[in-house]
């Protein structure tokens, strides 16, 4: 249907109510609402939280400043506050982004311009120019985007080694940092992962905080996936209140409906020295801290949606324990899920199953070799994937092709992953090695 009218011009007349059957094919394919769901990481929309960004939509309130927006952006400091609360964060603040990839823009821009100000002369002084960040290499792909975009450059992004649960050791972090600096270098960042996007593995927050805090660099934690099941599991989380910032999606493991990210920081003053530019036309005419406050002072946007109304009313109506539940349900599915693996002998789990992304591949035969099982898997997961009965991704971890079952939903039941391991069989049986 799609692929036939991508060229489709824009009718001069309208098409009337016409126009609104083509609505059946947008969502006979458009299918990610659905408990068998497990690509990537992206959460189930939950009814409420769509009713609340139905309103966002009909209010059409643009969050820009307290002024134009009194009940919006006080919903919005009120939301902020709740997700800083619930993940044992209650001294930060902060603003509802885009997504993780938008939150970890920012937190990084907070982070060169508390350590080498770069925004009225750029990135072309001696220092700026020394300027190093160091991540997991299993930092997800927002991360190098971001310091390209800062000009910090990727060549002065270091990624640091994991241990075998794919965590970043603090060892090697601590050696790189000595390094860079009897080399001149100037440490100013580090990228913590509370839930890479391959296996969920949580970093040693603590370890890591430590290292940041005694050499003087900004530690921010990339938190868009596991984050919030600090609701949850807070003994994952350890040290997750130390950072000077911290990236979330509520469009994940909340269950809002897209687009909804969020950065947490500890301290506005450097929020505001990154992102204020003021013109003229949006000059502040009052000083009162509540009256006056604007949330284009810390961040980059100006037009903004109203993103917190539907998680304001998400949780008021159902609240947060019932998150913290659900939450619960998808971890304990991601172990049934691996033991449901570990109980076939042609079956591999690959990798840690800390948070709920279960990675595994099919061995194919004790004969083959990996270069044979990395084929034979790419070829099953895209027969499972062009079935439909089941929906994953993949991972590649230490050049195992895996496939990957991310399970962040709140419509996925017992049977939905009792149904996974016959699902990769069954197409297993009819893959040509």
């Amino acid at each position: 249907m799609f692929a036939k009218n991508k060229n489709e011009a824009a009718p001069e007349s309208g098409l009337g109510e016409a126009a609104l059957a083509a609505l059946a094919g947008v969502i006979a394919h458009s299918r990610a609402q659905n408990g068998r769901f497990f690509g990537y990481v992206q959460g189930s929309a939950e009814p409420v939280a769509a009713l609340g960004d139905f309103v966002a939509s009909v209010l059409n309130q643009n969050m820009t400043a307290w002024r134009s927006a009194p009940a919006g952006v006080t919903i919005e400091r009120t939301v902020v506050r709740w997700l800083a609360e619930a993940i044992g964060c209650r001294r930060f603040t902060g603003t509802l982004t885009g997504g993780g990839s938008a939150a970890n823009l920012m937190a990084l821009a907070m982070a060169r311009e508390s350590r080498v100000p770069a925004n009225d002369r750029g990135m072309f002084g001696s220092n700026e120019a020394k300027a190093v960040i160091y991540a997991s290499e299993q930092a997800h792909m927002s991360i190098p985007k971001a310091v390209a975009m800062l000009g910090i450059c990727r060549e002065n992004l270091r990624y640091i080694h994991c241990d075998d649960a794919y965590r970043m050791l603090p060892s090697a972090l601590d050696r790189a940092i000595a390094e860079d600096k009897s080399r001149g270098r100037k440490p100013i960042a580090v990228v913590a992962s509370a839930g890479t996007v391959n296996t969920g593995s949580i970093d040693p927050l603590m370890e890591i905080a430590e290292i940041a805090h005694a050499q003087d660099l900004w530690l921010h934690v990339d938190g868009a996936y596991g984050a919030l099941a600090a609701l949850a599991v807070p003994e994952k989380f350890r040290g997750l209140s130390e950072a000077d910032s911290i990236s979330l999606d509520p469009h994940k493991w909340l269950f809002q409906p897209l687009d909804c990210g969020c950065l947490l920081y500890r301290d506005p003053e450097i929020a505001r020295k990154t992102f204020t530019h003021t013109g003229t036309y949006a000059k502040q005419l009052s000083s009162d801290p509540i009256e006056g406050f604007a949330f284009f002072e810390e961040s980059p946007e100006l037009s903004r949606r109203f993103r917190a109304l539907k998680i304001w009313l998400s949780v008021r109506f159902h609240g947060l324990q019932a998150f913290r539940d659900a939450i619960r349900l998808n971890l304990d599915q991601a172990q049934h899920l691996a033991a449901a693996v570990r109980s076939r002998a042609e079956l591999e789990v690959v990798g840690p199953v800390e948070l709920s992304a279960v990675c595994f591949r099919h061995l194919v035969s004790d004969q083959a070799t990996e270069q044979q099982r990395n084929q034979f898997n790419l070829a099953l997961l895209k027969k499972i994937v062009s079935r439909g009965n089941v929906y994953l991704s993949n991972a590649e971890l230490k050049g195992k092709f895996c496939l990957r079952a991310c399970i962040v939903n709140h419509l996925t039941t017992d049977a939905d992953i009792d149904g996974v391991v016959p699902e990769v069989l069954a197409n297993a049986s009819e893959v040509v090695e």
